[in-house]
């Protein structure tokens, strides 16, 4: 991503957390990322167009975590405990996530419509972000997925996938109740442990 574009990102993310988005000025962001107001327009092309580029900048953050943690432990049992640690504590973090995960859009964020929209924009990262965004279901299914295929491993004696799917699907729901109501004494390990099936962890 261009460093104008990203300091464009990084100052309207930072004027989100001062101030609730319908306040946020196009003029305000340009001048604190150093640009002109035309910079911003040729890269984004409307406030809508930097909602959107905002929101799928946080997914791909969210997503790129995941790798993270995935590819972090040879434990099966560690790496989904990274995982939903990651889960919880980005959406803590970051308010972009947490309203991607949960699907709870407060009045102070900007909640562009999940569907992709026309886009005429030349900018290939603004067509990206003007394509279709991750509703709560969709990160459910690629988080499971991925993980499922990282535990997997691509031995014949590896975990038959099929064997993985719903153990994993339960620990990114648990990740994701725990946003909402962090785990007791025992942390997000004993929680993972309880559901990661004994020959996969």
């Amino acid at each position: 991503m261009p460093a104008a574009r990203e300091s464009l990102l990084d100052a309207a993310f930072t004027a989100l957390a001062r101030r609730p988005w319908s306040a946020v000025r196009m003029v305000d962001v340009a001048a604190a990322a150093g640009v002109s107001r035309q910079t911003l327009y040729n890269e984004f092309g409307s406030k809508d167009g930097l909602a959107r580029a905002l929101v799928r900048r946080a997914a791909d953050r969210y997503l790129a975590g995941v790798e993270r943690a995935l590819a972090g432990s040879v434990e099966p049992c560690e790496r989904l405990t990274a995982v939903a640690e990651w889960t919880r504590w980005a959406a803590q973090e970051d308010v972009l996530i947490r309203a991607l995960l949960t699907g709870c859009w407060s009045e102070r964020l900007p909640a562009p419509p999940l569907a992709a929209v026309p886009s005429s924009s030349a900018v290939p990262a603004q067509r990206r972000a003007d394509g279709p965004l991750p509703t709560p279901h969709d990160f459910l299914r690629i988080v499971r997925d991925r993980a499922v295929t990282a535990l997997a491993g691509p031995t014949a004696t590896a975990v038959d996938p099929a064997d993985l799917a719903h153990p994993c699907e339960l620990v990114v729901r648990l990740a994701l109740s725990c946003v909402a109501a962090p785990p007791g004494e025992g942390g997000m390990a004993e929680l993972v442990r309880a559901v990661v099936p004994r020959q996969a962890a």
